[in-house]
């Protein structure tokens, strides 16, 4: 007999040997409400005990018929499969967090529909006094006087403010300081 005999022999006697245990020695964990049925075997691999986990669909391949418990214990996040008792009860919990979550959505409606009938009855109801909003300022000549009184007080104010900044000296450092009254766009350079 030549080795490559012997070598492929035992690889095929491996590989069926895995296949056949594979399917016999599998264990039904559950079923969920979709009908896919999960499974696990234990195998030993280069002498370590591993477990592999799987589901077989009811019909057509889709994911995303998995319930997440039942993902979780596939990907051994849990280490032990969802009983179907606990199954019931989070779907009930479930149910019960769509009929809280319909409910609020139906009150925030109510509430918005409430509150948009509100505004237009307060629109409707009551505006702005203008004359008595209009009655508050000069009229006429008064008004006129005062502008002319105002803006012969703000040159005044200005022509100082001018004189003052005109006698205080620039100081030597290139660091920007004052009160802005000096300030020129563009003026200012940093320090080299």
């Amino acid at each position: 007999m030549s080795v490559q005999t012997v070598l492929g022999g035992k690889i095929m006697s491996k590989l069926l040997k895995k296949i056949a245990g594979f399917f016999t020695d599998r264990t039904l964990m559950g079923v969920d409400k979709a009908g896919n049925r999960y499974f696990f075997v234990k195998e030993e691999i280069d002498g370590i005990m591993k477990e592999k986990r799987w589901v077989v669909f009811k019909g057509e391949d889709d994911p995303t018929s998995i319930p997440v418990e039942w993902i979780c214990w596939l990907n051994g996040q849990r280490k032990k499969a969802p009983t179907p008792e606990e199954m019931m009860e989070l779907e009930a919990r479930r149910e019960r967090v769509r009929q809280n979550v319909a409910l609020l959505k139906k009150e925030e409606m109510e509430r918005k529909s409430k509150e948009s009938n509100l505004r237009k009855v307060v629109s409707t109801v009551a505006g702005p006094n203008l004359k008595s909003f209009i009655r508050q300022f000069p009229t006429g000549s008064e008004g006129a006087q005062d502008n002319e009184g105002s803006a012969a007080k703000d040159s005044l104010r200005n022509s100082k403010e001018n004189e003052a900044a005109k006698e205080q000296p620039i100081p030597e450092s290139s660091e920007p300081m004052g009160s802005g009254q000096t300030f020129r766009p563009g003026t200012w350079q940093p320090p080299t």
